[in-house]
């Protein structure tokens, strides 16, 4: 009953006219990230977080989270009209969603995808909402142990499930590790790796990291595979409020279910977060589907729309519990997340629904409030989704470089800043173009200080000895269930592989879509290009 009270403080905060200003400026930007190919919520965050510093920390975070979940809503559109996802979680949106647009009925697809983001969202929030409390309420308990325990934890299962190579993503993290080294012992007050330089005394600012990673490296890849020629969208006719026929509710209602029972409690661990979700929910409706309507899957069926756009967001939800109770990030734009809590030197972890309960309470009440401002926003504008996908892409990616570097220079005020950016972004250009992902290098900068702190808190109480990180039941439970989850989710991997070969042996080749280049969390799709996009996005 307490959680209920505070969140009901939490609605009193975020129904106020400015953060409401706040909460709408976020959805409408993530809405149209998400629609961008090539442009992704973790982008937009790094993009906006140098120019958000003169907000208060309840206002900042209230526009990331919705720019987090209006990128999951728009995704759908780009998907379902032009067979390009502007995210790799609305890959499978494309497989059914742009076989129906073809067909004439891509109002009902549109329609469906946004009832069921907006009941999923609201299903997985209100799980949320009463999950995290007990989730932090046990956390607060542990010690610089298990601290240690639950870091291990994040650096293995994001190093080595986020991405298509363990080797990889374990060699990413390393990279962030070291980076995070850079600057003075916090001990010993020595500097390390600052090469005698002044201007790395204090570490290089993760805002710079992130803004080079997410932003240059990425506008620059994209941009060098861009190829030209005409856009082909296919037009939605007729009214928005005749779009879902009652068959298509009938037929959608229950997958919306079924999609956010499998998308929350997967987002709750790292397990690849929303794409695994999408992809164990289509295949869970194509497996349930019978008579006529199994027939429809690969020629447009409405269940395969639905499903998978209520698994995306209710997925969206779980990964906000390891984030706000843990501090865990298990997406990269969770770790961006926490990149701006850490800006606003906000400790997210078990002491966080105690030290700053306004802050989350209002945080998690505006995703109340976002959910049902993207619903009514989503299907009477899709008209204006449309006209942003025909943007030229080498003026929008020009203009985010030119964004990017005045952000960097805004954040200190030196030269020296927009040089590690362009040096970072250079690096994460040739990590995309090579394969390797960029989340777990953002998770390792971010944790990395965290973790230091802990392992050496830990190693003097205990007076050196080792042996004691693993002899708290607490901490040997923890690493069990590092195991359990390392079990899970490369099961869960396999099933996604197997599942898109599958997908790619049965679909024709010129309606496979590929996956969008906006995905840094995890591997895209195995799957071959439309020929209407303008851009070559393979990995």
């Amino acid at each position: 009953m307490d959680n209920f009270f505070l969140l009901m403080e939490g609605f009193a905060t975020a129904m106020q006219p400015m953060y409401l200003l706040y909460a709408l400026g976020g959805v409408l930007v993530g809405t149209a990230v998400g629609v961008l190919p090539g442009i992704g919520p973790a982008m937009t965050v790094a993009l906006l977080m140098p120019i958000t510093y003169s907000l208060e920390p309840t206002a900042a975070i209230i526009v990331f989270a919705g720019i987090y979940y209006g990128g999951m809503y728009g995704g759908s559109t780009t998907s379902i009209l032009l067979n390009t996802p502007g995210e790799s979680s609305s890959i499978v949106t494309a497989l059914e969603g742009n076989k129906m647009a073809k067909a004439g009925r891509g109002a009902a697809a549109l329609a469906t995808a946004a009832v069921g983001s907006f009941v999923a969202g609201t299903i997985a929030t209100v799980l949320l909402s009463f999950v995290a409390p007990y989730v932090a309420a046990f956390a607060v308990q542990i010690g610089p142990v298990e601290y240690v325990a639950l870091m291990v934890v994040a650096f293995l299962t994001v190093g080595a499930l986020l991405g298509s190579s363990v080797l990889r993503g374990l060699a990413s993290l390393g990279l962030g590790l070291f980076i995070a080294l850079v600057g003075f012992d916090a001990l010993t007050a020595q500097q390390r790796y600052t090469f005698g330089s002044p201007f790395l005394a204090d570490g290089i600012d993760v805002v710079l990291v992130a803004v080079a990673l997410f932003a240059v490296g990425e506008a620059l890849y994209v941009g060098s595979r861009l190829r030209h020629g005409p856009i082909k969208i296919i037009p939605v006719t007729g009214g928005w409020t005749s779009w879902l026929r009652k068959e298509d509710l009938r037929r959608s209602w229950k997958p919306w279910l079924r999609g956010t029972a499998i998308g929350f409690p997967v987002g709750t661990i790292p397990a690849g977060g929303a794409d695994v979700a999408t992809f164990l929910s289509y295949a869970s409706e194509r497996k349930l589907a019978k008579g006529e309507n199994k027939k429809q899957f690969g020629k447009g069926a409405i269940e395969g729309v639905a499903g998978p756009e209520a698994a995306n967001n209710a997925a969206a939800a779980g990964v906000l519990v390891p984030l706000l109770t843990l501090g865990i990030p298990t997406t990269a734009t969770a770790a961006m997340m926490l990149v701006a809590f850490q800006r606003y030197q906000i400790p997210v972890g078990p002491q966080l629904f105690e030290s700053n309960s306004t802050l989350v309470w209002a945080l998690i009440a505006s995703l109340y409030v976002g959910n049902l401002m993207l619903l009514v926003l989503n299907l009477p504008l899709v008209g204006i989704w449309v006209k942003i996908l025909q943007i030229p892409r080498p003026y929008l990616y020009s203009g985010i470089l030119v964004f990017a570097v005045l952000g960097a220079f805004s954040v200190n005020f030196t030269p020296i800043d927009v040089i590690i950016l362009l040096i970072v972004g250079i690096l994460g250009f040739f990590m995309r173009r090579y394969g390797y992902p960029i989340a777990p290098m953002v998770v390792g900068l971010i944790l990395g200080p965290i973790f230091e702190s802990q392992l050496r808190r830990s190693l003097a109480i205990s007076q050196g000895d080792p042996v004691a990180l693993v002899q708290s039941p607490v901490a040997a439970t923890i690493y069990v269930v590092l195991v359990v989850i390392f079990a899970l989710s490369m099961l869960l991997k396999r099933r996604q592989r197997q599942f898109e070969a599958m997908v790619v042996a049965n679909a024709d080749a010129p309606d496979v879509v590929r996956g969008s280049a906006t995905a840094p969390e995890t591997a895209a799709a195995p799957v071959t290009s439309a020929p209407d996009t303008r851009e070559d996005t393979d990995r």
